[in-house]
C-alpha cells in the first residue's frame, strides 16, 4: 500500500502501480487527463498509464508502472530544478497539438473542497482565521467563477510528492497524479513552493533555485525577469488557505494542537485576512 487517502488509493505490485480514483471524480474529465497523459506530446514530461478504463467499487482505476519518488529524508537534495523545468515544459505544450476539448485545471476546486471540510466541523478561532482569508481571494481563485486569464496546460496539483523517477532509480525525473491535469493559470502550479517561501517553510535558496530553473527553460508562468509576485500572488495566497484548512480540519480531527508548520499557514491566513 503506497497510499490510501480521500482523494485516492494506490498500491503496488513489483514493477506496476494501481491507483483508485477519487470516488467523486468526473468519469468524462478524468478520462480525458488520463489520455494526456499519455499523450505523445507529454513523453518526457508526465509519466504514462500503462492501462485505463477499469473499475473497483464505482471507482476507476488506472494502471501505471512505479517510480521512484523523492526522498523526503533528504530534503537538501530535493531536485527543485528538475521539478521547475518540467512544469515550464508542461505549461509551454502548444494547447492546439493536444487536441480538445481539453478539462479545466482543477486547483482552485480543490482549495473549495478543503474549505468545505473545514466548514462541516465545529467552529473555531482557527477556522474563522481561514474562513475570513478565504474571503480575501478574488471569486475564480475560490472556485466561483471561470478563470478568464492566461492558459496553458497545468498539472493543477504539484508539490514534491509528485515527482518520480523512471525507468530505474537514476532516470529522469517525470511528473505523476494527473487528477487534477487540465487547462488553467501556470502560476497555479508555481504557487505552492511559492506559498511555502513566503510563509518562511522554504528557504529562499531553494526557492531561488526553482525559479531560475523555470524562467530558464521559459516558463510563462512568471515574466523572464523581476518581480514574479503580481502573478504568483493570489494562486500562493490561496495555496496557503487551503493548506491550512486541511491542516485545522486535521487537527480538530486528532483532537490535537497545531504543529509549528501548521501554526505558521495559520499566520499566514491572519496576515491575508488583514489585506486590503
Amino acid at each position: 500500500m503506497l497510499a490510501e487517502r480521500r482523494d485516492g488509493t494506490v498500491v503496488r505490485v513489483g514493477g506496476t502501480v494501481a491507483k483508485a480514483h477519487p470516488v467523486d471524480s468526473v468519469p468524462g474529465d478524468l478520462a480525458q487527463r488520463l489520455a494526456l497523459a499519455g499523450h505523445p506530446r507529454l513523453r518526457g514530461i508526465v509519466l504514462a498509464p500503462r492501462a485505463t478504463g477499469a473499475e473497483l467499487g464505482g471507482r476507476a482505476v488506472s494502471v501505471w508502472p512505479y517510480g521512484e519518488p523523492v526522498d523526503r529524508r533528504q530534503a537538501q537534495a530535493a531536485p527543485w530544478e528538475a521539478a521547475a523545468v518540467l512544469l515550464a515544459r508542461l505549461h509551454t505544450v502548444p494547447l492546439g497539438e493536444i487536441g480538445g476539448p481539453l478539462p479545466e485545471m482543477r486547483g482552485p476546486a480543490k482549495a473549495a473542497r478543503a474549505m468545505a471540510r473545514l466548514g462541516a466541523l465545529p467552529d473555531s478561532e482557527d477556522a474563522r482565521t481561514v474562513r475570513a482569508a478565504w474571503r480575501m481571494l478574488p471569486p475564480w481563485a475560490r472556485g466561483e467563477q471561470p478563470y478568464r486569464g492566461r492558459r496553458a496546460l497545468c498539472h493543477g496539483d504539484w508539490h514534491l510528492g509528485q515527482l518520480v523517477r523512471h525507468p530505474s532509480p537514476d532516470g529522469p525525473w517525470l511528473l505523476i497524479d494527473v487528477d487534477d491535469l487540465g487547462v488553467g493559470d501556470p502560476a497555479w502550479d508555481l504557487a505552492r513552493p511559492a506559498m511555502w517561501f513566503a510563509a518562511g517553510l522554504l528557504p529562499g535558496e531553494a526557492w531561488a533555485r526553482f525559479l531560475a530553473a523555470y524562467r530558464a527553460e521559459g516558463g510563462p508562468a512568471v515574466p523572464p525577469a523581476g518581480d514574479p509576485w503580481p502573478q504568483l500572488d493570489v494562486p500562493a495566497r490561496a495555496l496557503a488557505v487551503q493548506t491550512a484548512a486541511i491542516a485545522v480540519a486535521k487537527a480538530a480531527r486528532d483532537g490535537r494542537d497545531l504543529d509549528q508548520a501548521e501554526s505558521e499557514l495559520l499566520g499566514a491566513c491572519a496576515r491575508i485576512a488583514q489585506l486590503d
